[in-house]
C-alpha cells in the first residue's frame, strides 16, 4: 500500500496480518463492543466484530532520506511470549526487496519505541551473530526509551528483544539516541508521546502544504480512538497512553492530516463528542 504527503513517499511492507486474534493486546474489544462502532467495518473489523490488525513496516521516502519506521518482529528470535512470534522464517526482506527497498538502499531506521513487534528486524542472525539488516543505516531511538529498556529489561522476555534486537545496534555504533522531540529532517519531526511505553515517539510529517501522522501504538487500533480509556495489555502507563491518546488525536481532529497506525491503515481523525472517529 502506498500513500503521499507532499513530496514524501510512504509504502506500507506487511510481516503479519490477523483478523480476531487480538484479545490478549485488546481484552475490553470484544465483539459486541466492536459492533457498536458501524464505521470500523470493513476496513478495520469485521462484521462479526472481530479486529483487523497487521505488523508491518512503513518505508518513508523523503527528498532526501529513505527511512524505514519500526521493523516487526524479525526472523529467527527466542524468548517471545507469543509462541508464533517465535524462530520466525518470513520472506519480509524478500518482500521488501521486490517492493524496490533493498535493505542496503535504506539510509535510516527509525523506531517509534523498542517493543518486541518494532525491533526485530533491526538485525539478523549472520553465522550465529546477530548484525545490522540494514547495513547503510543509521538506527535512530529515542534516548529515553533506550535507557530505559537498557536500565530495566528485567524480565527474560524483554532482556531477549533487547539483547538481540537493539543492543547489537548499539555496540555496532550505528545508534543515534534522539530527544522525543528531534527533527530529523526537513519534512520530520518526532512528537512525544509516552504512556504505551516510557520514551514512545510518533512521527509528524509535512510536505508542500500537506501533514501526515504516523501514530506508531498510541493506538493498536482505531476502536481505541472511540474508547480513549481501552489501553492496551501492553501499555506501561495505562492512564498515561489515554490522556496522550486524547491530546494527539485532540491536535489532528478535523484536519485534513492523513494517519496512519502501527498496526492499521490510514484515515483521518474526526471528532465524535468526547471521543474520535477514524474515516477512511
Amino acid at each position: 500500500m502506498h500513500w503521499k504527503i507532499g513530496k514524501v513517499r510512504i509504502t506500507k511492507i506487511v510481516e503479519l496480518e490477523t483478523v480476531g486474534s487480538t484479545r490478549f493486546i485488546l481484552p475490553l474489544a470484544t465483539n459486541e463492543e466492536i459492533q457498536k462502532l458501524p464505521w470500523l467495518i470493513p476496513h478495520f473489523a469485521t462484521e462479526e466484530g472481530r479486529l483487523k490488525m497487521s505488523i508491518h513496516s512503513l518505508v518513508v521516502e523523503t527528498p532526501t532520506r529513505r527511512i524505514v519506521v519500526d521493523t516487526g518482529l524479525g526472523n529467527d528470535k527466542e524468548g517471545r511470549k507469543v509462541p508464533t512470534w517465535n524462530n520466525r522464517k518470513d520472506p519480509f526482506l524478500e518482500t521488501m526487496t521486490a517492493a524496490g527497498f533493498a535493505p542496503d538502499s535504506i539510509d535510516t531506521v527509525l523506531c517509534t519505541h523498542l517493543h518486541v513487534d518494532h525491533v526485530g528486524w533491526n538485525t539478523k542472525l549472520v553465522g550465529g551473530q546477530w548484525v545490522p539488516t540494514f547495513a547503510n543505516a543509521r538506527y535512530v531511538f529515542g534516548r529515553a526509551e533506550y535507557e530505559h529498556w537498557r536500565d530495566h529489561s528485567d524480565e527474560s522476555d524483554k532482556l531477549a528483544v533487547f539483547n538481540d534486537s537493539v543492543k547489537p545496534i548499539a555496540d555496532a555504533g550505528k545508534a543515534d539516541l534522539v530527544a522525543s522531540d528531534a527533527r530529523l529532517c526537513d519534512e520530520i519531526t518526532l512528537i512525544p508521546t509516552p504512556g504505551h511505553s516510557p520514551g514512545h515517539m510518533s512521527i509528524h510529517i509535512q510536505s508542500d502544504g500537506e501533514q501526515g501522522l504516523l501514530t506508531g501504538d498510541v493506538a493498536h487500533h482505531p476502536c481505541q480512538m472511540a474508547h480513549l480509556d481501552w489501553s492496551s495489555t501492553a501499555d506501561s502507563d495505562p492512564a498515561h497512553s489515554a490522556a496522550t491518546r486524547q491530546e494527539l488525536f485532540g491536535r489532528f481532529a478535523d484536519t485534513p492530516t492523513l494517519v496512519i497506525g502501527g498496526h492499521f491503515n490510514a484515515g483521518r481523525i474526526r471528532r465524535d463528542g468526547d471521543a474520535f472517529e477514524f474515516v477512511v
